[in-house]
């Protein structure tokens, strides 16, 4: 599948309502959406001083590595990736159009919940984001008057 694309003001709140539904059942800290340049879409929780730019870039960085691992055996790609530490986890699960959701959570969660959950939101978000790419592919190019011109100039 191709990149996300654009995201309307109602994409992006369905969205980031479905991240904060995500944490509430999962019991995590902090979700988001990003695509495999690591480039943050959406967010929901707090993880504290983390800076996230950094933190999506390293965790798609993480996937992209793994995806070579599943070729080597056999596989197109695996569909989530876990690391587990002393006090916080992280959970990297597959998207289409190039997405992934990233998970946060601490060691007083349970990784079975996370991963339950992290597939029912997966396939949640799999439905907004093939929403939003018809919407945006249905969309009328957005035309824009220019004042110093007079002209109007159509961006598609």
């Amino acid at each position: 599948m191709t990149g996300i694309g654009m995201l309307s003001v109602e994409d992006q709140m369905a969205i980031e309502s479905h991240l904060k539904d995500f944490l509430v059942k999962s019991e995590s800290q902090w979700a988001a959406l990003v695509d495999r340049g690591g480039n943050l879409f959406a967010e929901n929780g707090d993880i504290g001083q983390v800076d996230l730019m950094i933190m999506c870039a390293l965790a798609a960085g993480s996937f992209a590595a793994t995806k070579e691992l599943a070729k080597r055996l056999g596989e197109s790609e695996f569909t989530a990736l876990y690391h587990e530490g002393a006090h916080m986890s992280i959970l990297m699960t597959s998207l289409h159009f190039d997405c992934l959701l990233i998970t946060v959570f601490t060691d007083k969660t349970n990784i079975g919940l996370v991963r339950f959950y992290a597939q029912q939101t997966a396939a949640t978000l799999n439905e907004s984001l093939k929403s939003a790419s018809e919407s945006a592919a249905n969309a009328e190019p957005l035309q824009v008057d220019s004042e110093l011109s007079g002209e109007t100039n159509i961006i598609s």
